[in-house]
């Protein structure tokens, strides 16, 4: 440490790290995060849940029919109408006073039809050989998709031992490419679900779960009071009627008529002339309107503090969690599972989407040159068809005239035959 050189380096080093500390007060921590390198088995456990029925399908590690990165693989399900559960234990860790970040890729290759895309997080003790679908959980969050109509994105989140739903309808991707699906949970017991890096959706964890009663509620035996001036515009009080309006006649004789030459009042009794619209009628009388000075808005039943709530500042607080875990079913299989990632700094989750989206484009052209290669196959199918169908067709038409002359002939020495 004696050298200029080396005491130098060492108080840039302290500085540094002085400016990091003043910039950023806690350190960020990757948590977990997996993308399936090689050895990915020594970290992942199989379940054997439905197995023993025949129910249960296997992952394989790919990179799927079309990618950016051929090498950069996933685990994807792999056997259709199968129950699938792999889990990864992780260290201990707890939300409490920190963001939790759960973030992972998922690549629909199949036409899902009917299938989960979900992950979750596990607390407490899990025998991960029989981890499945009743294991108890802390967070499921991912698409499940069923037929056109159901394209939901499940946040589900557990409390006290019970699951809650979140209340909004959030709705995820269908098509066949690679998407990020991102929920972070802040200690104010905000949230935001994020898309491929961009937020769909965020709000607050007392508003859009009904874990607790809300804060507030419409006090319904409210009145309103006498006083409540509800009219925006009133009557202009210095704009009177003008005497005589009332009297005067919508119609009149028509002042340009005039009576024919031909006309005999003996006959024809007394000529009157037409009636016209009076110009100088305007219809009923109404009164100028006016901004009300008394105008207080309109009513409505005023919010009160709901006697029955009571806060949970530790609301936001998972169960700590110790293990991950993809448990889906699937009609249709095909579904590629990648990137899992937990921490507690959003902007690092929104690095990993960049960088794995920097190949979206060569993603993109994969998938195009795979869907005409599956296009110009399905094409020669149906021509082979059409062609097999063309020479049965033939075959049917050359069988009934080869019988029918032999028929023919049959009959022909048949008559000879009785000459």
């Amino acid at each position: 440490m004696d050298n200029p050189s080396s005491i130098s380096k060492f108080k840039i080093l302290v500085a540094t790290l002085l400016l990091s500390s003043l910039i950023s007060p806690s350190v960020s921590e990757i948590i977990f995060q997996d993308r399936f390198e090689d050895g990915w088995q020594s970290r992942w456990v199989k379940s054997d849940w439905k197995r023993s029925e025949g129910k249960a399908g296997n992952f394989k590690h790919t990179a799927g029919k079309w990618s950016g990165d051929p090498d950069d693989k996933g685990i994807q399900t792999s056997s259709d109408a199968k129950h699938f559960a792999i889990s990864a234990k992780i260290p201990e860790f707890s939300n409490r006073n920190r963001t939790l970040v759960l973030q992972y890729s998922l690549k629909l290759e199949q036409d899902i039809e009917c299938g989960g895309g979900y992950i979750k997080l596990l607390s407490g003790y899990v025998n991960q050989k029989k981890f499945g679908g009743d294991t108890p959980y802390s967070l499921m969050f991912g698409p499940d998709i069923c037929g056109t109509q159901k394209k939901k994105l499940h946040v589900i989140l557990s409390y006290q031992g019970q699951n809650y739903p979140i209340k909004k309808e959030l709705e995820c991707e269908t098509d066949k490419l690679t998407h990020f699906y991102t929920f972070i949970l802040r200690p104010d017991a905000s949230y935001s679900v994020l898309i491929d890096g961009r937020e769909r959706d965020s709000g607050s964890m007392y508003t859009d779960w009904d874990i607790l009663p809300p804060p507030k509620i419409k006090a319904v035996n409210a009145k309103k009071p006498a006083d409540w001036d509800d009219k925006e515009y009133i009557d202009d009080p210095n704009h009177v009627k003008p005497e005589g309006y009332e009297s005067i006649p919508r119609q009149i004789p028509d002042p340009k008529a005039k009576k024919p030459d031909t006309w005999d009042e003996d006959e024809d009794g007394i000529w009157k002339p037409p009636r016209v619209p009076n110009p100088a009628y305007k219809g009923p009388w109404k009164s100028k309107k006016i901004k009300n000075p008394n105008y207080k808005g309109k009513w409505k039943i005023p919010w009160i503090d709901n006697p029955e709530f009571e806060d949970d500042p530790d609301l936001y607080v998972l169960k700590p969690i110790k293990y991950v875990g993809i448990e889906v079913w699937q009609v249709k299989a095909g579904s590629v599972f990648d990137n899992v990632l937990i921490c507690d700094e959003p902007e690092y989750a929104k690095q990993v989407v960049q960088e794995v989206f920097s190949n979206r484009e060569i993603e993109k052209e994969a998938f195009e040159e795979a869907q005409k290669e599956i296009k110009a196959r399905e094409e020669e199918e149906a021509r082979r068809a059409s062609e097999e169908g063309e020479r049965r067709k033939r075959d049917r038409q050359d069988r009934y005239r080869d019988g029918h002359h032999r028929r023919r002939r049959d009959d022909m020495d048949d008559y000879h035959d009785e000459l």
